[in-house]
């Protein structure tokens, strides 16, 4: 009976043991489950984030060119670059500006005529409008644009020269010059262009002195055999409250600055 009863006790411990074990070995894979399912998650985080990281910059590199075209003004569906479009119109403008260029006094001119050196050269314009050349003499330039001397020198030539080609160049522009007397730096005469403005003259004159009546400015302009008096008002054209107001300048204009 003893052995029976140790025997029993015996498979008692073997089951507990066993139970032991077994308890042992679920945990043991519930926590490897567990461990393989968070290394999944990670792994899954770490392949999802360089993707949206990729993206997310794609997205600010794309923003930043819309802006840049933007900023530039590269909107025009044609594709064309509005600086090269500027730049053009600007080109076309002096073009236009010299074609229309009437000679004046004291302009130095040269002229060619083709296989004609004799009857080439330079020559300045007189103070009565007239150059000086071989077999033609007096000839009448001033207020003429270099085409219309052109076509008056060709046919002069006629006669002497078997279907001259004539060239007309304006070297040097003295005729177009503008006076500035009074309240300024430098008093004298200015070279212009044809968008020379009154304020432009008396930055180059060297500005108003202290006590120069800026509201009192004016220009005396002889047209037609008469003068006329153009008010300028200095304190409005610099703020400009009336930039029509800042005059454009002519050959022989004399700014007064009292």
């Amino acid at each position: 009976m003893f052995a029976r009863l140790k025997s029993d006790i015996q498979i008692s411990q073997l089951v507990k043991v066993g139970m032991v074990m077994i308890s042992s070995s679920f945990k043991f894979v519930g926590r490897s489950a567990v461990t393989l399912l968070l290394c999944a998650i990670v792994a899954g985080a770490q392949t999802t984030a360089p993707t949206t990281n990729k993206d997310a910059q794609n997205s600010k590199v794309a923003a930043l060119k819309s802006e840049a075209k933007m900023a530039t003004g590269s909107t025009d569906p044609s594709g064309a670059d509005p600086a090269k479009a500027d730049a053009s119109t600007g080109s076309t403008v002096r073009r236009d500006m010299i074609s229309e260029y009437r000679i004046g006094e004291q302009d130095l001119l040269t002229i060619t005529v083709w296989r004609e050196p004799e009857l080439s050269g330079t020559v300045m314009v007189r103070p009565d409008g007239k150059i000086t050349l071989p077999l033609l003499n007096d000839v009448h330039a001033s207020g003429l644009t270099p085409d219309e001397l052109k076509v008056s020198l060709t046919e002069k030539l006629g006669p002497f020269v078997n279907a001259p080609q004539v060239t007309v160049a304006v070297r040097e522009i003295n005729s177009r010059k503008v006076f500035i007397i009074g309240q300024v730096g430098h008093e004298g005469s200015y070279r212009i262009n044809s968008t020379t403005t009154v304020l432009q003259i008396i930055a180059e004159a060297g500005g108003l002195r202290d006590f120069a009546n800026r509201k009192g400015i004016y220009v005396l302009r002889s047209q037609n055999g008469a003068q006329q008096r153009l008010s300028f008002n200095y304190d409005n054209v610099i703020r400009g409250k009336d930039s029509r107001a800042n005059i454009l300048l002519r050959p022989g204009d004399t700014i007064v600055v009292p």
